[in-house]
């Protein structure tokens, strides 16, 4: 299939990256974030397609936008498309550029949601308005949600549309969004493009430490801050076993065939870690999603250096696969031990989705269209996106926000990251293979 997008697409696809950035829609978290600026712009765009919006607040402020595209087969399954409006925060002083100034400066544009996630918010809306420019309709109804408050719990975005509104997305049994089909320079001349078919899940955990509050001069054998330093040390310490998923395996078996490796993740004692060793830069794919983890992250404790306090609190970002959420509990009861509390401060499951479908050959096909040289391979994400609160209403998520990007261009760096940014050529293939897709998916 030839190349469909039009020029218009192409320029507008990058405006709209631009635009949407200048918007300031950082979440902290405190709730105190509004999305409403963004939502408007995205559904401005869409109404200008003939595409109807429809905006949803939970919360004064926090605006989700939801549309369906109409495809020519009512008996085809719906296909969910969706992206976040919120993002992280950035420090301007830490940045060359500013985060929030959309600039673009030698073919790059420039600002936090470049990569997290307005470019994939950008390409989605200039797909839509090409079509309705050039006449064309997709297979399957396509389902758009441009959600709020994806970079905290969801309550606000993703979670508020999957249980007040599941009308809105009747038919859709599989979904598409951030963190897949990027280029993944290994270091060795290939380029290759993961596609997420999978999450770890999130246990973020607040662990709670109580003793004998008392004079810091004194004997206190029940210090609540050394229970809870021992606790987080032993956390932090703590081996993980393997535990291999089904889209792990299928990762492990294509990068062994690709460099002309051994690899039987179903024979006994098959050594994950030494085959990571073989693997060189690539195995950062996959190497955060073989085991569950638990990293320490947050200490609070104390108001005085001469007082014991009574108690002490620390966070932990825990993460399990799929499967393995039962076994998370368990480890954690066991090396917290007897004298700290553990419970999750945010919780959400773990997804894992087919490789052997119609949808996941139609995501590869796109991008092999486009980048031939690249080598296509299905990967599990290590963190979470709002696919885990649309799988409450049945449907499966993939990561599918194709970008290809120029060797030395760190792409999983930038999210979350100082200086974020994105190539134009990057959101014109982008937009292409975002097109393709859809068009066929």
């Amino acid at each position: 299939m030839a190349d469909q997008v039009d020029p218009q697409a192409l320029d507008e696809v990058v405006r709209f990256t631009s635009d949407l950035i200048r918007i300031d829609t950082t979440n902290r978290g405190d709730g105190e974030c509004r999305e409403r600026p963004a939502a408007e712009y995205a559904a401005e765009q869409l109404a200008g397609a003939g595409v109807e919006p429809t905006l949803l607040e939970r919360t004064p402020g926090r605006t989700n936008v939801v549309a369906r595209v109409e495809g020519t087969d009512p008996a085809a399954d719906a296909l969910l498309v969706h992206g976040h409006l919120d993002v992280v925060p950035a420090e301007a002083g830490d940045w060359r550029v500013h985060p929030f100034s959309g600039e673009i400066l030698d073919g790059v544009v420039w600002g936090r949601g470049a990569i997290d996630m307005k470019n994939m918010d950008a390409m989605i809306l200039a797909a839509v308005r090409s079509w309705a420019r050039t006449g064309v309709r997709p297979r399957r109804d396509i389902v758009i949600a441009f959600t709020a408050d994806e970079e905290a719990s969801a309550l606000d975005g993703s979670g508020f549309l999957a249980d007040r509104h599941a009308d809105l997305f009747a038919g859709c049994t599989e979904g598409i969004s951030e963190s897949g089909a990027f280029t993944f320079h290994d270091g060795r001349g290939n380029q290759l493009y993961p596609i997420a078919a999978g999450e770890r899940g999130t246990g973020w955990l607040k662990l709670t430490a109580r003793g004998k509050a008392g004079h810091g001069s004194k004997v206190n054998r029940d210090n609540a801050v050394s229970r809870l330093a021992a606790a987080v040390t032993r956390i932090g310490e703590h081996r993980w076993p393997v535990r291999l998923t089904p889209t792990v395996r299928a990762a492990l078996v294509e990068l062994a065939a690709l460099y002309g490796l051994e690899a039987d993740p179903d024979a006994p004692g098959f050594d994950v870690d030494a085959f990571m060793e073989k693997l060189g830069p690539t195995a950062a794919l996959v190497e955060p999603t073989v085991r569950n983890s638990a990293n320490p992250t947050m200490l609070q404790s104390g108001y005085k250096v001469n007082v014991i306090p009574g108690e002490a609190t620390a966070y932990v970002d825990g993460r399990f696969v799929p499967g393995g959420e039962e076994e998370f509990r368990a480890t954690l009861d066991q090396i917290t031990g007897p004298d700290v509390d553990w419970e999750f401060h945010h919780r959400e499951v773990a997804l894992q989705a087919p490789v052997d479908t119609p949808t996941y050959a139609r995501m590869r096909a796109a991008v092999e269209e486009f980048a031939p040289e690249g080598h296509v391979l299905p990967y599990c994400m290590s963190g979470g996106t709002d696919a885990k609160q649309f799988s409450r209403l049945g449907i499966r998520g993939y990561g599918f926000s194709p970008l290809r990007t120029p060797e030395g261009f760190d792409y999983q760096a930038l999210f979350h990251g100082v200086d974020e940014r994105v190539p134009v050529e990057a959101l014109h293939f982008g937009t292409r293979v975002l097109d393709r897709f859809l068009r066929t998916a």
